[in-house]
Parts: C-alpha cells; sequence; structure tokens
C-alpha cells in the first residue's frame, strides 16, 4: 500500500460516526462508576472525620474527669503520653505537678462529697506522690524551686485532712522532705565554719585541708567537708 493509498483511508476512517445507543450506554458506564467511586470516597472520608471529631471530644471531655469516671483512664494515657518528652532534668517538676493534680481531684471529690470515688482518688494520689518522691531522691542537691513546690504540696494536703478528713499515706515524700532539710542545714554549718576558718591563723597544711573543704562544700559534699574540719578543729600536735 502507497503512502497515498494509507491517507486515503485514513481520511474514509474520520468520517465514519459512532451510534448514538453506543454512545450513551458507554457514557452512562462511566459515569455511573466514577459516581460510585466518588460516592465511597465521600462515605470514607465523612466517617473518618466523624470518628476523629468524637477522638477530640473524648479526649477534652476527659482532662476533666476524676478516679472512677469512664473516660478518666483516657486522661491518664494522655499524661503518660506527655511525660515522654519530659527531660530528665524536668521529671522532679513534672511529677510534682502531677501529685498537684492528683491532690486537686481528692479535693474535688471531697468537697463534692462523692464517697464511692474516694477510694479510687487516694490510689491515685499516692502512687502521684511515691513517683514524684521517687524522682525526687535521685537528685543531688535539691533545687530550692522544687523544694517549696513539694513543700506547699504537703501542706495543702494535710489542710486537705484537717478540712475534710480524708488520710493519705505521704510517708515517701515527708521522708525526702526530712532529707532535704538536713542536707540544707549541713550546708549552712558548712558555710558558716569555712567563713570562721578563713579568718582564723592556720598552719600550711592546716591552709591545704581547707582547700579541701571548700572543694568539697562547692561539690555538695557537705558530710566529707564537715569530717575534715573535725580534723582541722582538732588539737595539732
Amino acid at each position: 500500500m502507497t503512502e497515498k493509498e494509507l491517507i486515503a483511508k485514513i481520511q474514509k476512517l474520520q468520517q465514519i460516526e459512532p451510534e448514538k445507543d453506543w454512545i450513551l450506554f458507554t457514557k452512562t458506564q462511566i459515569l455511573g462508576e466514577t459516581t460510585s467511586f466518588f460516592s465511597f470516597s465521600t462515605r470514607l472520608a465523612f466517617a473518618s472525620l466523624l470518628i476523629l471529631l468524637i477522638l477530640a471530644g473524648s479526649f477534652g471531655f476527659a482532662q476533666n474527669s476524676l478516679p472512677g469516671d469512664l473516660l478518666y483512664p483516657l486522661k491518664r494515657m494522655t499524661e503518660k503520653g506527655q511525660q515522654v518528652f519530659v527531660t530528665e532534668e524536668e521529671k522532679p517538676k513534672a511529677q510534682l505537678k502531677l501529685a498537684n493534680k492528683r491532690l486537686e481531684e481528692l479535693t474535688i471529690i471531697a468537697e463534692t462529697n462523692r464517697v464511692k470515688k474516694l477510694a479510687p482518688a487516694i490510689k491515685e494520689f499516692e502512687a502521684s506522690i511515691s513517683e514524684a518522691a521517687k524522682e525526687l531522691n535521685e537528685q543531688g542537691e535539691p533545687d530550692p524551686k522544687i523544694v517549696e513546690q513539694a513543700k506547699n504540696l504537703q501542706e495543702k494536703n494535710e489542710n486537705l485532712e484537717r478540712t475534710y478528713g480524708v488520710l493519705t499515706n505521704t510517708e515517701e515524700l515527708e521522708k525526702t522532705l526530712s532529707v532535704w532539710e538536713q542536707i540544707e542545714e549541713q550546708k549552712e554549718m558548712v558555710r558558716d565554719l569555712i567563713k570562721d576558718l578563713k579568718n582564723s591563723s592556720l598552719t600550711e597544711k592546716q591552709k591545704e585541708i581547707l582547700d579541701e573543704v571548700e572543694t568539697d562544700f562547692e561539690n555538695g559534699d557537705y558530710s566529707e567537708a564537715l569530717e575534715k574540719i573535725l580534723i582541722l578543729s582538732s588539737p595539732q600536735e
């Protein structure tokens, strides 16, 4: 077939028109399938959006829930998720904040006399106190701000006990605060003794020991510093 003949056949094919019935059938098939696809996608998107809205609403309501409520486990789950992003340095502060939240929940329950929720609220509070005390004990020298927060928490709990007769076990926190008070007393004692020794007449050997005492003080080793001060204070041969 020559090139001229091929062109003539193509021109003849272009003049052929499909039957109207075939066009209508094909259009119905294509549009029907498209409509069905979009309908399914729309339903899927709407269902997903509805689930997200329900979950968002549940999380919102959960934040105001109390121990014993249906949504309270969701609230605790959210808090545990947030704890993942807390640094080691911030953990004591974060745990004290959670303990304060548990105490606020317990206070609300006591004020409104919700007897059935009292036991789970006390359990949650005591657990949070235990976790807070654990984190606080792992600190070196306690941060004064953290100490103040812990004392405020203890005072609020004591006020709750006096007002509503709600008894809780906060022994671990009390022990931690007691240890911190002893550390603070040692610190003040060592500071005063160092000041007095600097104003005293010391031998070269005693000056060397005093330098060690100051180093211990700066490092927070107050017990070690006190032992060396006793050596300095003992009669020299």
